[in-house]
């Protein structure tokens, strides 16, 4: 599962001014304007060209399940793109990011200390390094467990050490089973 690539879509969509086009006919058309030709969006979302004009005419209006979401899902990909990225930049530059979860934390302590994992509901709010090194990540296109791991090292750094005032010998910081991830910047 990619949790923390779909908490960073949810809060890129909390970021739209406006919303998407929600008819099919909408819908069509912006991708047809954004990627410049049936063809282009007939490839896009996996249909023939030919159903992309009957849906642009109006002609078809109920496309099957799967391909109404594919359509969608590149819809809002595009959708707002200088929104999104001025408000990754925001996060990235001074504002931070705020995660909210309930996941099992694990960890390595000295002798002498508990190790064990435990659930945890956290809400905490790293620093915008962090928040950088995560757009960055998902832009290079990192797995889930590397994203999950620089969260992981914020809650170490923010949370577990205080800053540096308390479990100044804590090392590696897990994030596991994830019951819910939220993100927002």
């Amino acid at each position: 599962m990619a949790e923390i690539e779909d908490a960073i879509e949810r809060a890129d969509r909390e970021a739209f001014t406006r919303q998407p086009p929600k008819t099919l006919k909408g819908q069509i058309g912006y991708l047809i304007k954004q990627l410049g030709t049936t063809r282009a969006v007939a490839e896009e979302i996996g249909v023939s060209q030919r159903s992309v004009e009957r849906y642009r005419k109006g002609e078809r209006k109920h496309p099957p399940k799967a391909i109404a979401e594919r359509i969608d899902a590149a819809v809002r990909q595009r959708w707002q793109p200088q929104v999104r990225r001025r408000r990754q930049q925001q996060a990235a530059a001074t504002g931070g990011i705020t995660v909210e979860t309930r996941a099992r934390f694990g960890y390595t302590a000295p002798v002498g200390t508990t190790d064990d994992g435990r659930f945890r509901r956290l809400t905490v709010h790293l620093p915008p390094t962090y928040a950088q090194r995560l757009f960055d990540a998902r832009n290079t296109g990192a797995s889930d467990q590397q994203m999950r791991q620089i969260i992981a090292e914020g809650f170490k750094e923010i949370y577990f050490q205080d800053g540096g005032a308390r479990a100044t010998g804590l090392s590696d910081v897990t994030l596991n089973d994830i019951d819910y991830l939220d993100l927002d910047y």
